[in-house]
């Protein structure tokens, strides 16, 4: 009889439906590709590092309070910081702007660098909306000694087309793209400009 308590709870555990992990990939393309520049300068793309809220692969939501909640089952197929990476990487190989875009340990020899970190993706379900942010320096290699060119951060903010997963991983993906065109734009600014269009 003692038994029966733990047989009933443990049919009651299998029937409990099974809610299988969900894996979104994240990845923009960038919708005009340009040939690179003939006689351009070498842009190099670091390795992106991520806030530590977002060194996890789950969906994140920031709550009323201010806190990130992650989800167990909806979550992006690799580290989103490696994947913006890759994304920032290719949006600006294929902007035309550069002669190349490399990566770490890559044989080409860079001009410039761009080192930055992912400090925000999640969605705001408050706010109806997604947000991604992206803090980064531009350094030209040229001289002796390392000159910062530029240093700041970019962020973007899309609206969401519903409450559920695949409703954030459109905006949260839209929100990486139009981050990818800002850091783009501020290539035609000054001093960056002068550099690009110095070769």
């Amino acid at each position: 009889m003692g038994s029966l308590p733990l047989l009933l709870s443990a049919c009651g555990l299998s029937e409990r439906p099974f809610v299988e992990r969900r894996q979104w990939p994240l990845a923009v393309v960038r919708p005009i590709i340009r040939p690179g520049r003939s006689g351009g300068i070498v842009l190099e793309v670091r390795a992106l590092r991520a806030a530590p809220d977002l060194s996890q692969r789950g969906l994140l939501t920031l709550q009323v309070d201010g806190s990130i909640r992650s989800n167990f089952y909806e979550e992006w197929s690799v580290l989103p910081a490696l994947a913006v990476e890759a994304s920032l990487r290719q949006w600006l190989e294929q902007s035309g702007r550069f002669a190349a875009v490399s990566g770490p340990g890559d044989r080409l020899a860079p001009d410039i660098m761009l080192d930055g970190e992912l400090t925000a993706l999640w969605t705001d379900l408050g706010q109806g909306v997604a947000r991604a942010t992206i803090a980064f320096s531009v350094l030209d290699l040229r001289p002796v000694t390392r000159r910062v060119l530029l240093q700041t951060s970019v962020t973007a903010v899309v609206p969401l087309s519903g409450p559920d997963a695949p409703a954030s991983v459109l905006a949260q993906r839209a929100a990486v793209a139009a981050v990818c065109t800002q850091i783009e734009n501020r290539f035609d600014e000054a001093p960056l400009a002068r550099l690009l269009g110095a070769r």
